[in-house]
């Protein structure tokens, strides 16, 4: 697992939770805030996904 995978599933768990607490306490704008950074972790596991898949290519093509 790399740096970027980590990173971005802290994010998403950190998005989902703001989110949550702000459907939880009627807050909009923590809600919205929420969905963003959990998409961003998501892009951004994603990201670090296809790099450990094109590392683990390469490994295997060696």
């Amino acid at each position: 697992m790399n740096k970027d995978q980590v990173k971005g599933r802290v994010e998403q768990t950190k998005g989902k939770a703001k989110e949550v607490a702000g459907k939880m306490i009627d807050d909009e704008e923590m809600e919205i805030k929420g969905k963003v950074q959990k998409n961003v972790g998501k892009g951004q596991a994603g990201y670090g996904d296809v790099k450990e898949d094109v590392k683990d290519t390469i490994k295997k093509g060696h």
